[in-house]
């Protein structure tokens, strides 16, 4: 074979080998970009997942503070209701503040006018 025939033989597959090199090394490339990518996504989502859960259990809180000051609204209902009975107050004014009930015959009724 002639030296100019081998030249060029030896030309090609050089040309080759890089050729291949760069797919390689591209691909490889590629790969780790794919493998950052899906890196990149999951911690995303597990972020989201966090996130959720956090607002989650914020909400289960509010939930039972909810829970917690309807109870109280009864009770302080409750307790307004057996505080304003009107036997409750006649019996506080009798014995606390000596005071009994104005008879019917003593009683005045005042007109207005209008």
């Amino acid at each position: 074979m002639s030296t100019i025939a081998q030249g060029t033989r030896a030309g090609r597959s050089g040309t080759r080998t890089r050729g291949a090199a760069r797919r390689r090394s591209w691909v490889l490339g590629g790969g780790v970009l794919w493998i950052v990518l899906f890196a990149v996504l999951l911690a995303g989502v597990v972020a989201v997942n966090v996130t959720v859960l956090r607002l989650n259990l914020q909400l289960d809180q509010a939930g039972r503070e909810r829970t917690e000051l309807r109870a109280d609204v009864s009770r302080l209902r409750s307790q307004l209701s057996s505080a304003s009975a009107t036997s409750r107050i006649d019996r506080l004014a009798q014995k606390e503040l000596g005071l009994v009930p104005a008879k019917s015959d003593e009683t005045i009724y005042v007109q207005l006018g209008r």
